[in-house]
């Protein structure tokens, strides 16, 4: 639990979207295709992945108003799959604001 009773879980990018095809790419080795891949792909949501559910439901205790449960990502990719991520917690209507890309 974090400071004033707010629950934070930190869900790995692709437990919350379906990267696996770009993740293949990933483990070959191509960096420059896999940003390439992802840049790409930038304005195309990602699809669900298998934690998908379980931050919705998370987030859903935080649902009017009272902000009781955050979602964090965390991800070892690059600033491009960032934006991937988040612009498609934006097209599902996921308020995850806070990530971390190493």
């Amino acid at each position: 639990m974090a400071a004033g009773g707010r629950l934070v879980v930190a869900l790995s990018s692709r437990a919350l979207f379906d990267f696996e095809e770009e993740n293949r790419v990933f483990e070959a080795g191509d960096d420059r295709a896999y940003m390439r891949l992802q840049l790409d792909r930038l304005d195309e949501p990602a699809r669900p992945g298998v934690a998908f559910s379980l931050a919705s439901k998370l987030l859903a205790f935080s649902a009017g108003g009272t902000t009781r449960t955050e979602v964090v990502i965390l991800s070892r990719n690059d600033p491009v799959s960032g934006l991937r991520v988040f612009r498609s917690c934006k097209h599902f209507g996921l308020a995850i604001e806070r990530g971390v890309f190493t």
